[in-house]
């Protein structure tokens, strides 16, 4: 199954990632090994699959990794990213210089493998709630210089990105209302400050923090560490505020928006969920997430 509305990595990202990974790999002399066994003029043909269920992501990263070792090697996927498959599919098949081809292998790999590990979870996440209308999101927690990359899998997977950096949109938590004096004053702070193309939202322990914050009308609501007893109850107050029927809470546009975060794991979300939050946000998808089982296998 292909995913709707299916997202995009711009080439030029692409080509930095892998150009970089390729550099680490290639050290000072290059591939010593390949250099040293392989004959310039010998090809090779090579099959990509998958050794277990999951979602794929990052197939023109791979290509990308062929391309600039050797830009006449042919990188033909299978499928596509977004694609469920079961175990022994074939995604992609390369020919041409064998020593292109060795050269690229690990790092096509790694970013194949790490990518569709987290639209894999990612997935495993999605469809536990997928009968609600709850969403789950990603974090900031990513592994340093592969953010884009990550939030790219877990789209793929099913999920929906939180913001990308501290730049792109107002999340107050608790420590910013402990300095800053309060709930309500974080917020018309934020509002004065971002103008009002930037959402604010704004973290809370509690329902007296929550109210206190409905007064001020954030774009969001972050419910921490809360029940999913409690979770319910912040939505019954969040109907009330706007003067909400159950029939029309989930639609409204005016009405602040509700994420849940904290203590969510695959066994946790779906009662999470059926609290009728609007978001779910975990770094289990992105930190927590096995890569999924790639191999190549060359065929002279």
């Amino acid at each position: 199954m292909t995913v709707a509305l299916l997202p995009e990595l711009p080439a030029l990202m692409v080509e930095e990632q892998v150009r970089s990974a390729l550099l680490e790999d290639l050290g000072r002399a290059g591939d010593i090994t390949t250099l040293a066994t392989i004959g310039p003029d010998m090809s090779a043909t090579a099959e990509m699959r998958v050794r277990e269920a999951g979602v794929i992501a990052g197939l023109e990263l791979a290509r990308s990794a062929f391309r600039l070792i050797d830009p006449s090697i042919r990188f033909d996927a299978l499928v596509e990213d977004g694609d469920r498959v079961a175990p022994g599919t074939p995604i992609a098949r390369i020919s041409g210089r064998a020593r292109g081809l060795l050269s690229a292998e690990r790092v096509a790999l790694n970013f194949l493998m790490h990518l569709s590990g987290i639209a894999t979870y990612t997935a495993k996440f999605a469809d536990e709630i997928a009968h609600t209308a709850a969403k789950v999101c990603c974090t900031r927690k990513t592994i340093p210089g592969l953010r884009a990359l990550e939030k790219y899998a877990v789209r793929l997977g099913g999920g929906s990105n939180h913001r990308y950096g501290l730049d792109d949109a107002v999340l107050i938590k608790d420590n910013h209302i402990a300095v800053s004096g309060g709930v309500a004053g974080a917020i018309r702070a934020a509002r004065a400050y971002c103008g009002h193309l930037v959402k604010v939202e704004i973290e809370v322990d509690g329902l007296a923090q929550m109210r206190e914050a409905l007064g001020a009308a954030p774009d969001v609501i972050l419910l921490d560490n809360m029940s999913p007893e409690l979770l319910s109850e912040a939505v019954a107050v969040n109907a009330a505020h706007w003067r909400l029927g159950a029939d029309d809470y989930v639609g409204d546009p005016r009405r602040t928006r509700l994420e849940a975060s904290g203590n969510v794991t695959i066994e946790t979300i779906r009662a999470i969920a059926e609290t009728g939050v609007d978001y779910i946000s975990t770094s289990k998808i992105t930190m927590a997430a096995p890569t999924l089982d790639i191999g190549l296998d060359i065929s002279i």
